[in-house]
C-alpha cells in the first residue's frame, strides 16, 4: 500500500461564488482509482483520470450534477 495526501475539491455551482469546499486527508491505498470508486459508490458518477509528470493522480468527477476533483500525491 502507498500513502497519499488527498485533496478533495467540491466546486460551487453558483456563478457569482467561485469559492469551493476543500478537504485534505492522508490515506493508504493500493489503488487510488478504487478509492474514488468506493468513495462515490451508489451514485451517478463519471470521472476522468489524469496523471501529471510529477506523479500526481487527478480525478475530475461529475456526480449528481456537481463537479468535484480528487488529487492524489504520494507521500
Amino acid at each position: 500500500m502507498k500513502e497519499y495526501e488527498v485533496i478533495w475539491e467540491i466546486f460551487n455551482k453558483c456563478p457569482r461564488n467561485q469559492m469551493r469546499d476543500v478537504f485534505v486527508e492522508e490515506v493508504e491505498t493500493a489503488d487510488p482509482e478504487e478509492y474514488v470508486k468506493h468513495k462515490f459508490q451508489g451514485k451517478d458518477v463519471s470521472y476522468e483520470k489524469t496523471v501529471l509528470e510529477d506523479g500526481t493522480i487527478i480525478f475530475d468527477i461529475q456526480t449528481s450534477m456537481i463537479r468535484q476533483r480528487c488529487s492524489f500525491t504520494e507521500i
